[in-house]
């Protein structure tokens, strides 16, 4: 072992590795193992990223060196304790993206160091690359958890630059690599949705190709005829599809899939990443995308226009905390804590329209409905005395019209000395032209 490799070895001799099966982790395994002589704890999160990824991990875990491998069903906890309280808050970071990788990461994290904790572990370990933000979300929560937590990021540690460095490291371990055709673009899902960067998606004058997309068909070849869908919430919460109530994340699956057979939830953006640098992503939501337009109109009859108002202020902040990994902050709890009181009431049906890709607020309802068309109509009615908006609106206009009699004032006084000044100017200007031509007369 080389001096360099030695001194980072020191005091690790076990290590949590979170563990997807592919080729980065799976090359991660065998180099943690051969530069810190250490255990591998290999760990897969299940969070809806779909049986093909999940299945064969546990043997494949093995055959590469772990030591014990962990796999746990988290789909339940991912949609109710993090996309549910995230939904509540109307977060949309950049007013395009619905966070579906980043509310993935700290929930990954929270589940890897309850294993680092309970097999006493002296490290953690992630695939994230040193350039994007999933590194920086994964080591805020291992931080927050423990502050004494070693972490291994080996693409900040080792001197491979890609894919093809990866595959001869795997050739030469004996670490299998699935045959498969490279995709030109890497791609990410969980049950929130899937995101897709990278390869020909780096130009971003480019058109995605149809091929690529998962969880939608095409708006073009979307059924002609329009699908309706009712969505029923209790205190903020989504918890009925069509009158049947649901798990949280049985209901996001049936979404994802009423939504996708509507060529609902596709984004196309280029981002802010935290780590200071743009980058393009093409992202899969089709159930986020129905939850967050029918959330909103159940909102829209149920939170007081104050609380609604101070809720969407605070819901950009709340996005970027979300996007940078700022999860487990008190910032963010505080936050939440606000949401979650004002959401409370947010109990009602909302009926969605989906068609060719285009999801529309067709009908809303709640028993404690704050709106009332006595209140609001146009006709003759007792509720309401139109003269009291004379006063109402008198009072709300005493500041535009102090200012605009101070800029009145203002206005008065500046307008003699604008006048004297133009006039002197006029003089001068007539002394200069006499002057003028009084000396071509002398040159004569």
């Amino acid at each position: 072992m080389k001096e360099k490799e030695q001194k980072m070895a020191k005091g690790v001799k076990r290590v949590v590795l979170a563990y997807s099966g592919g080729l980065d982790t799976s090359v991660i395994m065998k180099w943690l193992i051969e530069t810190y002589g250490c255990e591998v704890i290999a760990f897969s999160a299940d969070i809806g990223q779909g049986h093909v990824e999940i299945d064969g991990i546990r043997k494949k875990a093995f055959a590469t060196g772990a030591k014990k491998v962990f796999i746990k069903d988290l789909r339940e906890e991912f949609v109710t304790d993090f996309v549910f309280p995230m939904l509540r808050a109307s977060s949309v970071y950049e007013g395009t993206y619905l966070l579906g990788t980043s509310i993935a990461r700290p929930l990954i994290a929270k589940a890897q160091m309850e294993i680092a904790a309970k097999e006493r572990a002296d490290a953690v370990s992630h695939g994230a690359t040193g350039k994007g933000n999933d590194q920086v979300r994964f080591e805020l929560a291992y931080y927050a958890m423990n502050p004494h937590i070693r972490v291994v990021a080996p693409w900040r540690e080792w001197d491979m630059k890609g894919r093809a460095d990866l595959v001869a490291y795997a050739k030469r371990h004996g670490i299998p690599v699935p045959v498969t055709k490279k995709k030109p673009y890497s791609s990410d899902r969980n049950l929130f949705h899937i995101s897709f960067e990278g390869g020909i998606l780096e130009d971003p004058w480019a058109e995605p190709p149809e091929s690529m997309y998962t969880l939608s068909v095409s708006p073009e070849r979307a059924p002609a005829k329009a699908t309706y869908v009712e969505i029923g919430f209790q205190n903020g919460n989504p918890v009925s599809v069509n009158g049947k109530r649901l798990s949280p994340a049985k209901l996001l699956a049936l979404l994802n899939e009423i939504g996708g057979a509507n060529g609902v939830g596709r984004v196309d953006m280029v981002e802010n990443r935290y780590v200071g640098m743009k980058s393009r992503g093409v992202y899969e939501t089709p159930g986020g995308t129905i939850l967050h337009g029918a959330r909103r109109a159940v909102e829209s009859l149920t939170m007081d226009r104050e609380l609604l108002h101070l809720r969407d202020s605070l819901s950009q902040r709340y996005a970027t905390l979300v996007y940078n990994g700022y999860w487990f902050s008190p910032e963010r709890n505080a936050l939440q804590s606000l949401i979650d009181e004002a959401t409370s009431g947010v109990t009602g049906v909302a009926r969605m329209k989906l068609y060719k890709g285009s999801v529309a607020v067709v009908g809303r309802k709640a028993e404690q409905s704050l709106y009332h068309p006595d209140f609001a109509t146009f006709e003759e009615d007792t509720v309401y005395d139109q003269k009291d908006a004379e006063g109402f609106i008198k009072i709300n206009a005493l500041r535009l019209k102090i200012k605009s009699m101070i800029d009145r004032a203002a206005s008065s006084k500046a307008r003699p000395k604008a006048k004297a000044k133009a006039k002197k100017v006029k003089r001068g200007a007539a002394v200069l032209k006499a002057a003028a031509v009084s000396a071509k007369g002398g040159r004569r």
